[in-house]
């Protein structure tokens, strides 16, 4: 457990997609259609908030095209943020550089809201790594990452990289190892984006 001087040192931030049926889940709604895959979604989302909700640490969500009001995150202690960036790294390069640059946390952690394997237990473990690495990371078995973290901002890691391709993992910690710094990978585990990935993991949630 971490004190309360600790984790008001210590940020999370989950980025979500807002609850809209078409816009979520597009490679699982080819099998199931939109409003199901919107359904899987809000599942996963669930799932998500069980996670983190509890964890020591300052936790905001991060929506992807609006601040939603009255949703799930009012569960927990959650700050509402919206993201921007033209893409994927330049959003998350743009979250990272506010926690480090105008908000002075030493740690931040960020994750997505599809990984029904990740669990609050590992989101500690990973801010637990950032006292003796630099960067801490999380390979999804389609070689992007379901967690990246890091005590300090490193905007090159998030730049020239091909985001939703197999090779996000390998490049971002070419990245890291080009820049000279230590990082260390967590288990993988697996992101929801197939028929196949959903069937795995829905009974569970």
């Amino acid at each position: 457990m971490t004190t309360s001087e600790e984790s008001s040192k210590e940020k999370l931030i989950i980025f979500v997609k807002n609850e809209e049926a078409g816009r979520t889940k597009t490679r699982l709604a080819a099998s199931i259609g939109d409003e199901q895959a919107l359904e899987a979604y809000r599942k996963l989302l669930g799932w998500t908030v069980k996670q983190t909700r509890d964890l020591e640490v300052t936790r905001e969500v991060w929506y992807s095209r609006f601040v939603a009001e009255n949703d799930i995150w009012e569960e927990g202690d959650f700050e509402k943020r919206l993201q921007s960036g033209d893409n994927l790294g330049a959003r998350m390069s743009n979250a990272f550089r506010k926690s480090f640059t105008e908000e002075s946390f030493q740690k931040v952690v960020i994750i997505g809201s599809d990984c029904a394997e990740l669990t609050s237990e590992i989101i500690e473990l990973a801010f637990k790594e950032l006292d003796d690495h630099e960067f801490v990371i999380g390979p999804a078995e389609d070689g992007g990452y379901y967690l990246l973290g890091m005590r300090g901002y490193h905007p090159e890691v998030f730049e020239e990289i091909e985001w939703s391709t197999g090779s996000v993992f390998q490049k971002t910690v070419e990245k890291i190892e080009g820049l000279g710094l230590g990082y260390i990978a967590l288990k993988e585990l697996n992101d929801v984006d197939t028929i196949e990935d959903w069937d795995r993991v829905k009974s569970g949630l």
